[in-house]
């Protein structure tokens, strides 16, 4: 299955916004998306409890993966942006 590594980029890392926010995007996109810390274990990107329990701060990288390219870019793009900046 395809992943990429992306840099945690929110200030605060994945906390409640930022996790709702990825959660909703994969929710909407109808494929799976799972995250994972490196060396850890995935977890279902569609749920922004299951996003917060990875405990990201800013500078953590994660994995991005799924099956679907352009999901997995999205997505991917979303973790390393700043979901927190007005």
């Amino acid at each position: 299955m395809p992943s990429k590594t992306v840099t945690v980029g929110s200030a605060v890392g994945l906390h409640a916004r930022p996790a709702a926010l990825i959660a909703e995007a994969v929710s909407k996109s109808g494929v799976p998306v799972t995250l994972a810390t490196p060396g850890g274990n995935a977890i279902d990107a569609g749920s922004p409890l299951m996003i917060m329990t990875l405990g990201a701060k800013k500078g953590t990288e994660v994995v991005v993966t799924s099956d679907d390219e352009a999901v997995l870019g999205q997505i991917a793009d979303m973790v390393a942006a700043d979901l927190d900046a007005d």
